[in-house]
């Protein structure tokens, strides 16, 4: 006898600008409700995805049995859990532990809709987290076969170099490697808008930074004079401040952190990367919707963000379908 196949239903916990969200449904898979108390996370992610049920609340204030009523069947956890306090570009400040322990949110959702796959992403220092065994085994004890593995987004098309860990479970079987699935790597060349009309500054003027004009320079060194390149502007780099266009972008934080530099007749001119230029470096197709809040506060929601390229390409592993499975 046939078996029916049934397309796959997720939620999506600390959903954020949508990244996740945006991946599963490239995979085929139907998101049913998305959680996150931000509310400009709440009014970007309803201008992308209108039909979805979403929660505009922490996830540890959801009365699961609602909203279990609500959604009825799950097959699919989403989770990308507070990183902050686990990244190393927090530096030497101080780390919330109360932040960190969202991650058991996942379990406790998980033993609540019982579904048959769990995906978390999160920055790679997590595994250092004093309490990340703990978690992973309460994950075993609900059942779940559990894969680890650090994915480079440049492996999957997304013109960012973008290192992150993602756990993925399955009640059934072992999950499998996540392979690249991009022949070519983009380059961050490719989010370059020279006709967008933004505004530039020359580079060398009175109120830049000594530090500045430095990586500038290292940058003009290697390149020649003729080279257009980017700029860290902000935070720290341990490559010299500067990266070539021909490689794909550092890690986008949440800071206005690249800095776009081109010759010209009169000298260097530079201006900030703008957000359309960082949703493509993102991964975001053009139709994502990113009209609310100010400029800054669209960065911190891109650098926060999942990229879809790789959720798919996750999703497509775990599940091993198209966004359906066999009924049980």
């Amino acid at each position: 006898m046939t078996r029916i196949k049934r397309v796959i239903k997720a939620i999506d916990l600390f959903a954020g600008v949508g990244g996740s969200s945006r991946g599963a449904l490239a995979a085929g898979v139907r998101v049913a409700a998305a959680v996150d108390y931000w509310s400009l996370a709440r009014d970007t992610y309803k201008s992308n995805f209108p039909g979805v049920h979403f929660l505009n609340a922490k996830c540890e204030e959801i009365e699961l049995a609602k909203l279990k009523k609500k959604v009825r069947r799950v097959d699919l956890i989403l989770a990308s859990p507070e990183c902050t306090s686990h990244t190393c570009a927090k530096g030497n400040a101080p780390r919330s532990e109360t932040s960190r322990r969202t991650a058991f949110e996942v379990t406790r959702f998980a033993k609540a809709l019982n579904p048959r796959w769990v995906i978390v992403e999160n920055v790679v220092h997590m595994r250092t987290w004093k309490s990340y065994q703990k978690w992973l085994n309460e994950l075993r004890s609900l059942g779940y076969n559990v894969k680890e593995q650090v994915i480079n987004s440049a492996d999957h098309g997304v013109p960012q170099a973008r290192r992150r860990l993602f756990v993925m479970c399955d009640r059934e079987r072992e999950p499998q490697q996540v392979k690249a699935s991009a022949k070519r790597k983009k380059t961050a060349a490719c989010i370059i808008e020279k006709n967008g009309g933004f505004k530039f500054s020359m580079l060398r003027s009175e109120n830049r930074a000594k530090a500045t004009i430095e990586r500038a320079d290292r940058a003009v060194a290697a390149l020649g004079a003729s080279k257009a390149f980017l700029l860290v502007y902000y935070g720290s780099d341990a490559a010299g401040g500067w990266q070539r266009l021909t490689a794909p972008l550092r890690t986008l934080t949440t800071l206005d952190r690249f800095a776009y530099v081109k010759p010209t007749a009169n000298g260097h001119k530079m201006r900030m990367l703008q957000v359309p230029e960082l949703k493509k470096a993102m991964g975001f197709p053009e139709g994502h919707v990113l009209k609310h809040g100010t400029r800054r506060e669209r960065i911190k929601l891109l650098g926060n963000a999942v990229c879809p390229p790789v959720m798919e390409a996750v999703i497509r592993t775990l599940t091993n379908s198209n966004g359906r499975h066999e009924n049980p």
